[in-house]
């Protein structure tokens, strides 16, 4: 455990194989027996896609953490309280990053600099195991660290705070999945396939809900919690329609940027393009108000 703390990076790695089998038995369920919806099917074209966008994801997340592991040690004789390691502050340690995680994820969506980063995990139409491997190399570029300075400000050791950034990251492999309905009473207080196949939704009433990333808790304290009802639509607003893993991941940058360099605008009005909700979801949401 120590050696995998001081080592984080190696976790998502190690549980390689368990995501590979999962994944393997999805497929066999959904083309053996044909209960798995289209929307679940492997293609292999998406299935290269997801996978190469992980990699680059994990490619960047390990150059780039190591400036930010800096920044946190730094930060870090500025705590407030020296907390030793044991149980009990790992739960609290967990607790707390899952509460970080969720605003993290809801100005993901609110705040078009970071939609620009998230909405590659979102862009696809399917659902399957293999959608959690589609990441944006551009999240450590976008500033997703800054969501867990506090936690170090607050006195938690920096190499924990990462090992607990991943593997609730890892804990989340799970639901992504229509092979598993849901997780039964289970569902009260943990995320699910169920609401997480909700927040993938691009349905009205499912857009910019169901944040959660362990706990569903969150989301239902902060009034953003969705249940899953109707037949989910997956994919986002404004569709990027490739499996290109380059232009998955720049897509939304391009549009921002084409938004920003636009003639005729003040500068007020090119702040708010990179700081407002992006476009497609918060003008469907005013539509349904």
């Amino acid at each position: 455990m120590e050696w995998l703390v001081e080592h984080p990076d190696w976790l998502l790695m190690l549980l390689a194989p368990v995501f590979i089998v999962c994944m393997g038995l999805e497929w066999y369920v959904g083309r053996r027996h044909g209960k798995l919806p289209t929307s679940a099917h492997y293609r292999w074209q998406e299935v290269s896609c997801n996978l190469v966008l992980g990699g680059l994801h994990q490619l960047t997340d390990i150059t780039v953490g190591l400036v930010v592991i800096q920044i946190y040690l730094w930060l870090f004789d500025w705590r407030l309280f020296d907390i030793t390691m044991g149980v009990s502050s790992f739960l609290a340690l967990m607790l707390a990053q899952d509460f970080c995680y969720y605003w993290f994820h809801r100005a993901s969506h609110r705040v078009r600099w970071w939609w620009a980063a998230h909405s590659t995990h979102h862009s696809s139409e399917s659902m399957n195991f293999s959608t959690a491997f589609r990441q944006s190399l551009m999240y450590p570029f976008a500033g997703m660290w800054l969501f867990w300075v506090p936690l170090v400000i607050i006195g938690f050791p920096p190499k924990w705070v990462v090992f607990s950034v991943l593997l609730n990251l890892g804990l989340q492999f799970i639901i992504h999945t229509q092979w598993i309905k849901n997780f039964g009473w289970f569902d009260c207080l943990f995320n699910s396939p169920s609401h997480h196949r909700v927040h993938h939704g691009r349905n009205p009433q499912y857009i910019d809900k169901n944040y959660a990333g362990v706990l569903i808790i969150w989301d239902k304290l902060f009034s953003t919690f969705e249940p899953e009802v109707a037949p989910v639509e997956f994919g986002i607003t404004k569709p990027v329609n490739s499996t290109n893993p380059i232009k998955v991941t720049f897509a939304e940058w391009q549009d921002m940027w084409r938004e920003f360099t636009a003639e005729g605008l003040s500068w007020r009005q090119r702040i708010a393009v990179i700081v407002q909700p992006p476009v497609g979801l918060s003008s469907q949401q005013n539509d349904n108000k």
